[in-house]
C-alpha cells in the first residue's frame, strides 16, 4: 500500500511537471507542491516544480535541519502546512518566499542524516534512509489533484493517496485513525470523496443535496469519524450507515423519512449469560423510534427484536456485546470474636453477740444462736451491758469459691468473722469462616445461625380477659452479604457487610432478651487473593464496686477488711478478614481471557 501511495504521488508530480506551464523560463518557475512518501528502506521528499530552477542545499545544526534554496522560483500561495507528524525523523517542513526569486524549504530533523538531492523534470527529490514505512503526506488539496492522478485514484478500489488528506501514522483510541486537513471552498462531493478515500468506506450523497455546496474548514489531528460528523453538522447534514457498511449523507429529514419507509425485520437472539429482562430495558434507546420493538422471551431465554433492516444488525451486535460470560468470585471472610470476662470479689462479714440466750442479747442474721426461739427473729437487748451487731450483713457471695470463718470470745460475747473470696474468668472465642461464591456484579448473602422466637405483649389490647401477645423471630448468627466487581486490571471491588449476632437472656423478671450484634459495612478494592482487614475493634470495660462499714472501710491499709470489693473487667476483641479470589469460568477460558 505504501508503494502504491508513493507511486501515485510521483505520478501526480510527473503530470504537473509535464503540463504546458513547465515551458516557463528561469524566474517564472513555481514551487507547486511538497510531499513526503515512503519507499522501501528510505524516505523521499518530493518538491514539485513548474519550470527550470537551481537548487542549493546545506545542513544546519542546533537543531538539525536540512535547508533547500530553490533559486528562480516563486511559491504557490495555496499550499497546506505540514501536519506535524514525525515521519522517518522528519519533524516539520517549512517553506516560504525567502527572496523575490528564491523559495526556501526547511526540513526539521530529529537527528543529522545522510541524504541525496536529485533534480529532474518531475521536481526536486531528497532521499535518505528510513527504518520503517509510514503514512505519506502532501501539501496538495483535493481541488488541485490533476486529472491523471484522480483517474489513478479511481483505479485503487476507492482508496486515494494521502496527497488528498494527511493522517497520523499513530492510530487513535479504539483504532480510529486521526486526520489533519484543510478545505477552502471545496465542494461537498470532493469532501465526501476525500473521507471515503481516507477511511476506506463507501460514501454516497443523497439526491436532495446541493452539489454546489462548498466547505471551508481546517482540522488538525482529530479522529476522522469526529471530523466527518463535524463537517456534516456545519452544513446541516447527517450520515447514516446502511446495510453493507455504505454511509449515506443527507438531510436529517430525508434520513428520517428513509427510516420510516425501510422494511422491518424480526430476529430471535438467544441470550446465554445476561438477563433477558434487563437487556430488553437497555435496548429501548437503540431501536428506531416508533418502529423498533423488543420482547423478552423467558421460555427460550432470548430477545425477539423487530427493527429496520439498516438498524437491526447494530442492535443485534450490541446485544452480543452485552451477553458475555462473567468471572466467578469466591469471597472467604474470617470473623474472630474474643469475649473475656474477669470477676474478682473479696469481703469480710462480722457477727458480734452473746453466745447463748439469757446472757444478754443475740443477733442471728449471720450466725443463728443456740438456745431456742424463733431463728428468724432478730432481737437486740440494750439493757445492762449486752451488745449484738452484724458488719457487712447484706454483702454476701452466693458463688464464693473461698469461705473462711474465725471466732474469738471476749468474756460473754463472741466475735465471728467470715472471709469470702471468688475469682471468675469467662472466655468466649468465636471464629467463623464463611465462604461464598457468586458471579461478577451479583449480590450474594450467607447466613449461618438460628431464629429465636420473641413474644411481645401489648398491655393496651385485651382479648378474653388477657393481654394480646405476638411472636416475632429474630435472626442471630454469622451473616455475610457481598457484591463483587472484577475490574479491567484484575482487581476486585467489594461491597461488604459482615454481621455477628448472639442471644443473651436477661433476668426472669424482665421477660426479655438481649441481642448482641457486631457489624461492619464498607467498600474496598483489593488484588486477587489478597487478604484485607475490613474491621477491628477492641472494647475494654472495667467496673469496680466497694461496699463496707462507713469510716472503717476508708482507713488506709486495713480498710479492706471492713469492706466488700468487687472488680468486673470485660474485654471484647473483634477482627474481620476478607480474601477474594477470581475463579475463571469455562466460557472465559475458551475465549482466552
Amino acid at each position: 500500500m505504501n508503494r502504491l501511495r508513493s507511486a501515485l504521488v510521483a505520478l501526480a508530480m510527473l503530470v504537473i511537471a509535464a503540463s504546458p506551464a513547465a515551458a516557463r523560463g528561469p524566474g517564472d518557475s513555481e514551487v507547486i507542491s511538497v510531499a513526503v512518501t515512503s519507499a522501501p528502506g528510505a524516505a523521499e521528499i518530493m518538491i514539485g516544480i513548474r519550470g527550470g530552477v537551481q537548487v542549493r542545499d546545506f545542513m544546519l545544526t542546533g537543531p538539525d535541519r536540512l535547508v533547500l534554496d530553490v533559486a528562480g522560483a516563486t511559491l504557490t500561495a495555496n499550499l497546506t502546512l505540514y501536519d506535524g507528524v514525525e515521519r522517518a525523523g522528519i519533524r516539520n517542513i517549512r517553506y516560504a518566499q525567502f527572496s523575490p526569486t528564491v523559495v526556501r524549504v526547511v526540513i526539521d530533523l530529529s537527528e543529522r542524516k545522510h541524504y541525496t538531492v536529485e533534480t529532474s523534470e518531475a521536481g526536486i527529490r531528497v532521499k535518505f534512509g528510513a527504518e520503517r514505512s509510514f503514512l505519506s503526506w502532501s501539501s496538495l488539496s483535493p481541488a488541485e489533484m490533476p486529472a491523471p492522478a484522480a483517474a489513478a485514484r479511481g483505479r485503487t478500489a476507492g482508496r486515494t493517496p494521502e496527497v488528498v488528506l494527511s493522517g497520523s501514522d499513530v492510530p487513535a483510541q479504539q483504532g480510529v485513525r486521526r486526520i489533519s486537513v484543510v478545505w477552502d471552498g471545496a465542494s461537498i462531493a470532493d469532501v465526501a470523496a476525500g473521507f471515503a478515500a481516507y477511511s476506506g468506506r463507501s460514501v454516497i450523497l443523497g439526491a436532495g443535496i446541493d452539489r454546489n455546496m462548498t466547505v471551508t474548514a481546517e482540522l488538525k489531528d482529530v479522529p476522522w469519524t469526529e471530523a466527518f460528523q463535524a463537517v456534516l453538522a456545519a452544513q446541516g447534514l447527517s450520515a447514516n450507515t446502511m446495510p453493507g457498511g455504505v454511509i449515506r449523507i443527507d438531510s436529517p429529514r430525508a434520513l428520517a423519512a428513509l427510516d420510516s419507509l425501510e422494511p422491518l425485520e424480526t430476529r430471535l437472539v438467544r441470550v446465554n449469560y445476561a438477563s433477558v429482562s434487563s437487556l430488553a430495558k437497555n435496548l429501548g434507546g437503540l431501536l428506531t423510534k416508533n418502529r423498533g420493538v423488543v420482547v423478552a422471551d423467558s421460555a427460550t431465554n432470548g430477545l425477539i427484536i423487530t427493527d429496520t433492516r439498516g438498524r437491526i444488525d447494530a442492535v443485534v451486535q450490541f446485544v452480543e456485546g452485552l451477553d458475555q460470560p462473567t468471572p466467578l468470585v469466591s469471597i472467604q471472610a474470617k470473623i474472630i470474636l474474643v469475649d473475656r470476662e474477669d470477676i474478682q470479689a473479696l469481703g469480710v462479714q462480722y457477727d458480734i453477740g452473746a453466745p447463748a440466750v439469757g446472757q444478754g442479747s443475740f443477733f442471728n442474721e449471720v450466725v443463728p444462736r443456740p438456745g431456742g426461739g424463733d431463728p428468724d427473729e432478730k432481737v437486740v437487748d440494750l439493757g445492762g451491758s449486752s451488745l449484738a451487731a452484724v458488719g457487712n450483713s447484706t454483702s454476701t457471695m452466693t458463688d464464693a469459691a473461698l469461705r473462711i470463718i474465725a471466732t474469738t470470745t471476749f468474756g460473754n460475747y463472741s466475735l465471728t468473722a467470715f472471709l469470702q473470696a471468688v475469682q471468675t474468668v469467662n472466655l468466649a472465642d468465636v471464629q467463623a469462616e464463611p465462604l461464598i461464591t457468586t458471579l461478577d456484579n451479583t449480590p450474594a448473602d450467607l447466613l449461618v445461625g438460628e431464629e429465636t422466637p420473641v413474644r411481645v405483649i401489648d398491655a393496651g389490647s385485651v382479648s378474653q380477659g388477657a393481654p394480646v401477645s405476638t411472636v416475632s423471630f429474630k435472626e442471630t448468627g454469622i451473616r455475610l452479604t457481598v457484591t463483587p466487581h472484577v475490574t479491567n486490571n484484575r482487581n476486585v471491588m467489594l461491597n461488604l457487610r459482615t454481621e455477628r449476632s448472639a442471644l443473651q437472656e436477661v433476668a426472669a423478671a424482665d421477660l426479655g432478651f438481649i441481642f448482641q450484634k457486631q457489624t461492619a459495612t464498607n467498600k474496598l478494592l483489593v488484588d486477587d487473593g489478597e487478604t484485607a482487614v475490613i474491621g477491628g475493634l477492641t472494647l475494654t470495660q472495667v467496673t469496680r464496686t466497694r461496699q463496707g462499714i462507713p469510716l472503717l472501710m476508708s482507713i488506709p491499709v486495713i480498710g479492706n477488711i471492713f469492706a466488700f470489693n468487687r472488680t468486673l473487667e470485660r474485654r471484647r476483641d473483634l477482627i474481620i478478614l476478607v480474601t477474594p479470589r477470581i475463579i475463571e469460568s469455562p466460557a472465559l477460558a475458551v475465549q482466552g481471557r
